[in-house]
C-alpha cells in the first residue's frame, strides 16, 4: 500500500460560509474525498464485499486544525499519508497547502468492519 497520496481541490462557492471563506466542516469532506480517491487508486473502495459480507470503514476519530483562511476558487493541494496501519484500522494524516503554504492539517482514523444491512457492526475476522 502506498504511504502517500496527493490530490487537488478547487474551492467551490458551496464550500464557503457567510464570511466568504471555507466553512470549517468542509475540510472533513475534503479529507474523506481524498481518502476515497486514494482507495480507488488502489482498485478498492470504502464500500466493498468480502466473502459475501459488506465491508465498511466507520470513523473512530477525526480532527482538523486550521491555520489560514481559504476562499472561493482557491486551489488546495492535499497530501494524505497513511500514518498508522493497524490490524483492523487505518489512520490518515492530511496536510492542506495553497501556493506551498500550509493552510490546515488533519487526521482520520477508520476501522474496517463487517456492516451487513440489518446486522450489528462486527470486526473483520483474522485471516
Amino acid at each position: 500500500m502506498p504511504h502517500e497520496y496527493r490530490t487537488k481541490r478547487r474551492i467551490e462557492f458551496s464550500d464557503t460560509d457567510m464570511a466568504g471563506i471555507v466553512h470549517f466542516a468542509r475540510f472533513f469532506v475534503f479529507m474523506e474525498s481524498a481518502e476515497h480517491e486514494f482507495l480507488r487508486s488502489l482498485g478498492t473502495s470504502v464500500a466493498t464485499e468480502w466473502d459475501g459480507d459488506k465491508i465498511g470503514w466507520p470513523r473512530l476519530a477525526a480532527s482538523c486544525e486550521y491555520l489560514k483562511p481559504v476562499k472561493f476558487e482557491d486551489e488546495l493541494d492535499i497530501c494524505m499519508t497513511v500514518a498508522r496501519k493497524g490490524t483492523k484500522s487505518l489512520t490518515y494524516q492530511f496536510v492542506f497547502t495553497k501556493d506551498d503554504v500550509e493552510i490546515a492539517h488533519g487526521q482520520l482514523t477508520s476501522a474496517c468492519c463487517i456492516c451487513n444491512p440489518g446486522e450489528k457492526l462486527r470486526a473483520i475476522p483474522k485471516r
